[in-house]
């Protein structure tokens, strides 16, 4: 045992000598009791691996793969193909899961609860083209956790429908801790409503002059676009055209840089909206809802490029025919393929969105179409198929990990992962 006077003896030694006689005798201590050094951290790894049993990629080509694997790297797919041919880097962090399918992440077109619901409807008046939600955009909140427990990865959030023209929409992930980290992009779409919900607005207007109010404010914001695009074709004229920020932002949508996202059903209805916006005023047409008799025009939508976005009402029964009818099937059945489905959550939970495309194929659509409707057909609806849509090289890692078809509702989302960053793990926290 070591005194009191020893220690003092031993601090009149050199710095350098009392310190290797302190390290010498903690490795000795430290060999006889049995305890191993911590070994330094190992790096974090420099991407990861995904092994798992069926990638649907919904590529062009409709490629599936068995027992596949999936290389992610700075949130971007990297590669994809069959587990014998795919070396896996050494410093990549390995997830197995060998019985589950990998799908791209859902994207939903019509979506409210991205952000705050109190903000959902601003009934200043019957067409508000200075609005967007932007600024309603709620972080982390659990109707977002709820959502992409379902697998969902992309959401456009739009203003609700009790006006004709509510606002800008905005495209947004359903992760991150911050707006920045949510958004994709800003303006998504304009949203347009025309019929249901605006019909109450000042006791029940009329969809004669909802269908004039919303034109001719669509007209002063094409006027407005025109003249600046004259002047800056010609930037060295002196007449320039005065700045207004209540119609600054339709200039994108008049260049077809996002589209016009429409709620509108009913065939009579769908038919001005497609007369209106898409021939006449030749913008980007997203039509939602598409819901009632509203497949009765598909053959005037298969004459333009706008897309189709049915739900949530999933059938119809038509007096005329007197039959129970599928929207869906009955869109497939009159031709148009860029058919999608959407839950416009809240009024469906956004983790049912693959319950819906389930409804949709038991009143007779295709299976691997209605999951075509939520992956690829909606992020190209929303100009995102770039980054999104399908699991292809460079695209974003956005997908989910399910244990079987995720249009099979006894099917069960394992896993989220947003940009490469797992968003949700059921492992770790199930929510269903």
């Amino acid at each position: 045992m070591t005194s009191r006077g020893d220690l003092n003896v031993e601090c009149r030694m050199s710095n350098v000598e009392c310190t290797t006689r302190w390290l010498m005798t903690t490795i000795a201590l430290t060999v006889a009791s049995g305890v191993t050094a911590t070994p330094a951290r190992a790096a974090d790894p420099a991407g990861t691996a995904y092994r798992v049993g069926k990638v649907v990629t919904m590529d062009a080509a409709d490629t599936v793969i068995n027992n596949a694997v999936v290389l992610e790297r700075d949130g971007k797919i990297e590669k994809v193909g069959r587990a014998p041919e795919v070396d896996i880097p050494s410093d990549y962090r390995i997830v197995d899961m060998p019985d589950h399918w990998l799908t791209p992440g859902f994207v939903d077109a019509h979506n409210h609860t991205a952000g705050s619901l109190r903000d959902l409807n601003d009934m200043v008046y019957l067409t508000n083209p200075g609005l967007r939600t932007l600024e309603t955009i709620v972080p982390e909140s659990e109707l977002v956790k709820q959502g992409r427990a379902g697998g969902v990865t992309t959401v456009l959030l739009i203003p609700g429908s009790g006006t004709n023209l509510s606002g800008f929409g905005t495209l947004s992930k359903m992760g991150g801790e911050s707006v920045d980290q949510m958004v994709v992009k800003s303006p998504g779409s304009l949203k347009i409503a025309q019929a249901g919900n605006p019909e109450r607005y000042w006791f029940r207007v009329g969809r004669t002059f909802m269908n004039y109010n919303t034109r001719q404010t669509l007209e002063k914001a094409r006027d407005y676009h025109l003249k600046w695009e004259a002047y800056e074709q010609q930037p060295d004229r002196a007449d320039e055209p005065e700045y207004d920020p209540i119609w600054h932002e339709f200039r994108g949508l008049f260049r077809r840089d996002f589209p016009v996202s429409v709620h509108t059903q009913i065939y009579q209805v769908m038919m001005t909206t497609i007369d209106m916006l898409t021939v006449r005023l030749g913008l980007r047409t997203v039509l939602d809802h598409c819901t009632f008799d509203g497949y009765k025009i598909a053959p005037l939508v298969n004459e333009t490029d706008a897309y189709t976005i049915n739900g949530p009402r999933q059938y119809h029964f038509d007096r005329t025919e007197r039959r129970m009818n599928g929207n869906a099937a009955r869109w497939w059945q009159g031709g148009v393929r860029t058919l999608g489905i959407n839950t416009d959550a809240p009024v469906v939970p956004e983790e049912e969105l693959p319950y819906q495309a389930a409804m949709a194929c038991w009143y007779g659509w295709k299976p691997y179409e209605a999951l075509r409707g939520l992956t690829i057909i909606p992020a190209e609806a929303l100009m995102l198929e770039k980054d999104v849509g399908s699991i292809e090289v460079g695209k974003q890692a956005d997908f989910g990990l399910w244990t079987g078809d995720p249009i099979d509702p006894r099917s069960a989302c394992e896993l989220t992962v947003i940009g490469g960053k797992a968003v949700y793990d059921a492992s770790k926290e199930r929510r269903f």
